[in-house]
């Protein structure tokens, strides 16, 4: 197994401040992040509630980078089409929540967005088997979803790099990307090199208190846009081979 010739940094605004969403947006965008992460929680496929739609439109105004929206919710073909009109540039739903997978995925392709297909730590890899040539993205979660700040399950990382390897074997003219969630610090980014696409939450947006000593609320817009890029890049230097 080969790591990725270059990976992304996708900052989850689960961890932003959102008294002041749209300048956390536009800062991080300015810190070298690849595309915004936005979690999607219902209170029934996980435990907490966060954002919908309207969310996800004053995020798109704050940023040019592709919003990467994560569902973590049941039933979600009601709200794809919301979703996706709102600026989702990439669905991802759970298998855990789609009895009918392939019309899920046709369904965001329809809306014009690309499809993601995550899985939660303890599901199978060969759930993506059926789908893996139909979907632009593998989310490998490595922590229970449903909160931030949580550490990563050992065997969800060893999942990981066999969904690299799954999908490296697979031969397919246009592989998904593969993203991982759960955990991600500059500390610890070394263990999530596998992925192509690495889900950071208060690994990036919590870095200016955590590691610099500094409420980011005293910190002008080109200030935190400098603190974010500090921990993009210790982030990426981390998966430096």
């Amino acid at each position: 197994m080969s790591p990725p010739a270059h990976h992304s940094i996708a900052p989850s605004i689960l961890s932003a401040d959102f008294t002041r969403i749209g300048a956390e947006v536009e800062a991080v965008s300015r810190a070298g992040a690849g595309l915004i992460h936005v979690d999607v929680m219902d209170g029934r496929f996980v435990p907490n509630l966060t954002v919908g739609p309207d969310i996800v439109s004053a995020v798109a105004l704050a940023t040019n980078l592709p919003l990467d929206v994560h569902l973590m919710i049941v039933e979600p073909d009601r709200l794809i089409p919301r979703f996706v009109d709102a600026g989702a540039s990439i669905v991802t739903v759970h298998v855990e929540a789609c009895p009918h997978l392939h019309r899920t995925i046709a369904l965001i392709h329809d809306c014009g967005a690309r499809a993601g297909v995550a899985l939660n730590p303890a599901t199978p890899l060969h759930f993506l088997g059926p789908v893996l040539s139909d979907i632009e993205l593998v989310l490998i979660m490595t922590v229970d979803p449903g909160f931030g700040g949580q550490d990563p399950i050992p065997s969800a990382l060893r999942k990981l790099g066999q969904a690299r390897r799954l999908i490296d074997k697979a031969g397919l003219d246009r592989p998904p990307a593969l993203e991982v969630d759960g955990g991600v610090k500059a500390h610890n980014a070394g263990d999530f090199a596998a992925a192509d696409i690495l889900v950071a939450g208060s690994g990036v947006f919590l870095w200016p208190e955590t590691q610099e000593d500094t409420h980011k609320s005293s910190l002008d817009g080109d200030q935190l846009a400098a603190a974010y890029a500090r921990a993009v890049s210790a982030i990426l230097g981390a998966l430096a081979p």
